[in-house]
C-alpha cells in the first residue's frame, strides 16, 4: 500500500493506493489562506501539519488496516511558497505563498543582479516565486532575515515534520528561481543574489527516489511497521502529470484547480520566458516539462458563487447553462483576482466585469467566468505553441472536472479535443502515491505513472467556438487597455 499526501492551497488530501494503482481510501482536511494586505498571501505552516495529521489520521478512522499496510509515502504541494526556519527548526513567519504579489520590485532587482537568471533559470522572475519573498523578507523584515537557517517549499516542510530531514526535488524546486534547472542543481549564483548559500538549502534529490523515512513515533501513530520510505515528490503540477500519465513528450493536462495549469511534458530542457512560460525539471530523471499557468481558475468560480450568493459552484454552473442561448448580452470577465502569470507576468492585473447592464443575472455572471477562465487558458495554451511545445492529448484534471459545461467551453475556446479519466479529480495525491511505489520498488515511472481509463472524451463544437472567438479577440483587448489602470488601483 502506498501513501500519497497533497498539500493544496485550500486544503490537504490523503489517498491510499494498492499494489494494482487501485484509490482504496481517500481523506480531506481544509485550510485558509490569510490576505492581511493587498498583495499578500500567506498560511501558518503549523496548519499545514494539523491539517496533514487529520487527513492520516481519518484514513486511519476508516482504512485502519490498508494505512498499516503502507510501505511508502509521497508528498505533493502548492509551490514556491518561502517557509522559513531557524537554526532550531522553528518557523520564523507565516509562510508566502505562490499567489503573493508582494515581491515585484524585487523581481526585476534579482534580473538586474543576475543578468544570466532566465538561461540559469529557465524563467522570468515574478513575484510568485521564492527568490523574490527572500529578497522581500531581506528589505522588510531584516530581523527575521537574518535568522532563517533553512527555506523550505511548503510540501518540504511537511517531509521535514514526518522525518525530521530537510530535502527537496527538481520539479518543484524548479520554482524557486535558485535551481540550474538544465543541471538539475542549486546555482550559487542565484543564491548569493539574495544574501544565502548552499548551506540554507535542504539536499536533492529526485522525485522517484527515496528521500527519508518516516519518525518512528508516527509510525507507531500510524499503525505502521518497518522502515517506511519518503519519496522525492513532487510539485503539485508534477505530481499530477505523475497521477494522469503526463510523461513522454506530446502528452500534455490541463488542471482546473485553484489555479490553472497546461502542462506538457518534454524529454528535453526547453524555456520561452519571455512569454511567460515556465520550464521546470519533470519529478523524473531526465526529464523536463513546460507550463503556463493562470493564478485563479476553480478559485474565480468559487468567488463568483459566493458573491452572488448562489450557494455553491454547482449551482451557479446551472444557472449558467441557460446563458449560452443569449451570448451577445452576456458580460466579459478578466479572471485575474490575485494578479497573473502566463502570459502576463502581471502582479497588478485585475479581476473585472465588462458589460454589465440591467437585464446582467446571475447566470450570465457564471458563464462570463467559465469563460473567462478558458480564454485565460487559451492565452496559455498559444504561449506554449508559441515556445514550440508539441501536444498531441490534453487530458484534464482537478476539483472543475466535474462541470461538463466547462469542459465544453475549454473544448471550443482551445478548439482542441480534452480527454477525461477516471478518477482525474484525485491528481496530485495519486501522482504523489505513485511517486512513493517508485521509491519502494525501483520501477520504471512509464510502468507505473500510466493514465487511468478514459471517461469520456470532450470535442470542441464548432458552432460555440465560432461564437466565442470573437468574444475572445474583445477579452483579449479589455485587458490591453485596462493594464494601466490596474496598476494605479493597487493600493499600499
Amino acid at each position: 500500500m502506498y501513501l500519497g499526501i497533497d498539500l493544496g492551497t485550500s486544503g490537504v488530501k490523503a489517498v491510499l493506493v494498492d499494489g494494482d494503482d487501485r484509490i482504496t481510501g481517500q481523506s480531506n482536511a481544509p485550510l485558509e489562506v490569510s490576505t492581511p494586505r493587498p498583495l499578500w498571501s500567506e498560511q501558518d505552516p503549523e496548519d499545514w501539519w494539523t491539517a496533514t495529521c487529520r487527513a492520516v489520521d481519518g484514513l486511519g478512522a476508516k482504512h485502519g488496516p490498508a494505512l498499516a499496510a503502507t510501505r511508502a509515502i509521497g508528498l505533493s504541494g502548492q509551490m514556491h511558497g518561502a517557509t522559513l526556519l531557524d537554526a532550531r527548526g522553528e518557523v520564523l513567519r507565516p509562510a508566502i505563498l505562490w499567489n503573493d504579489g508582494r515581491s515585484g520590485a524585487e523581481c526585476a532587482a534579482l534580473e538586474a543582479r543576475v543578468p544570466e537568471s532566465r538561461r540559469i533559470t529557465g524563467n522570468l522572475a515574478m513575484p510568485g516565486f521564492t527568490a523574490p519573498k527572500l529578497m522581500w523578507v531581506a528589505a522588510h523584515e531584516p530581523e527575521v532575515f537574518g535568522r532563517v537557517a533553512k527555506v523550505l517549499l511548503p510540501k518540504d516542510y511537511l517531509r521535514y515534520r514526518l522525518s525530521g530531514e530537510h530535502v527537496a526535488e527538481m520539479s518543484d524546486a524548479s520554482g524557486t528561481l535558485w535551481l540550474d534547472v538544465a543541471n538539475r542543481r542549486w546555482s550559487e549564483e542565484m543564491l548569493a543574489a539574495t544574501g544565502l548559500d548552499l548551506a540554507h538549502m535542504p539536499r536533492l534529490v529526485e522525485g522517484s527516489a527515496p528521500s527519508a523515512s518516516l519518525a518512528p513515533g508516527l509510525v507507531r501513530r500510524w499503525g505502521m511497521s518497518g522502515e517506511v520510505a519518503i519519496a522525492g515528490g513532487a510539485g503539485d503540477n508534477a505530481a499530477g502529470a505523475a497521477g494522469i500519465g503526463t510523461v513522454a513528450p506530446g502528452r500534455a493536462f490541463l488542471s482546473l484547480g485553484t489555479s490553472g495549469v497546461l502542462f506538457a511534458a518534454n524529454r528535453t530542457y526547453a524555456p520561452n520566458p519571455e512569454r511567460a512560460v515556465h520550464a521546470f525539471c519533470h519529478c523524473f530523471p531526465d526529464t523536463w516539462h513546460q507550463m503556463s499557468v493562470i493564478l485563479s481558475a476553480a478559485a474565480s468560480l468559487a468567488w463568483a458563487a459566493a458573491v452572488t450568493g448562489s450557494g455553491d459552484e454547482a449551482a451557479l454552473v446551472a444557472e449558467a447553462a441557460t446563458a449560452a442561448a443569449g451570448l451577445e448580452r452576456v458580460p466579459l470577465f478578466l479572471p485575474y483576482l490575485t494578479g497573473e502569470r502566463t502570459p502576463h507576468n502581471d502582479p497588478h492585473a485585475k479581476g473585472v466585469f465588462f458589460g454589465l447592464d440591467q437585464a446582467t443575472g446571475r447566470g450570465d455572471l457564471g458563464w462570463a467566468v467559465l469563460e473567462g477562465v478558458a480564454f485565460a487558458f487559451a492565452d496559455g495554451y498559444d504561449a506554449l505553441l508559441e515556445a514550440g511545445t508539441e501536444i498531441d492529448e490534453i487530458s484534464v484534471i482537478g476539483g472543475g472536472v466535474r462541470s461538463a459545461l466547462w469542459g465544453r467551453i475549454l473544448a471550443a475556446s482551445l478548439r482542441r479535443p480534452l480527454t477525461y479519466h477516471a478518477g482525474s479529480e484525485v491528481g496530485p495525491a495519486l501522482g504523489a502515491a505513485r511517486l512513493a511505489r517508485l521509491a519502494a520498488t525501483g520501477e520504471r515511472p512509464d510502468e507505473v505513472c500510466t493514465p487511468p481509463p478514459v471517461d469520456r472524451v470532450v470535442e470542441p463544437e464548432a458552432d460555440l467556438a465560432g461564437r466565442l472567438a470573437p468574444r475572445l479577440e474583445r477579452w483579449r483587448d479589455l485587458y490591453r487597455v485596462l493594464r494601466p489602470e490596474m496598476r494605479r488601483f493597487d493600493r499600499p
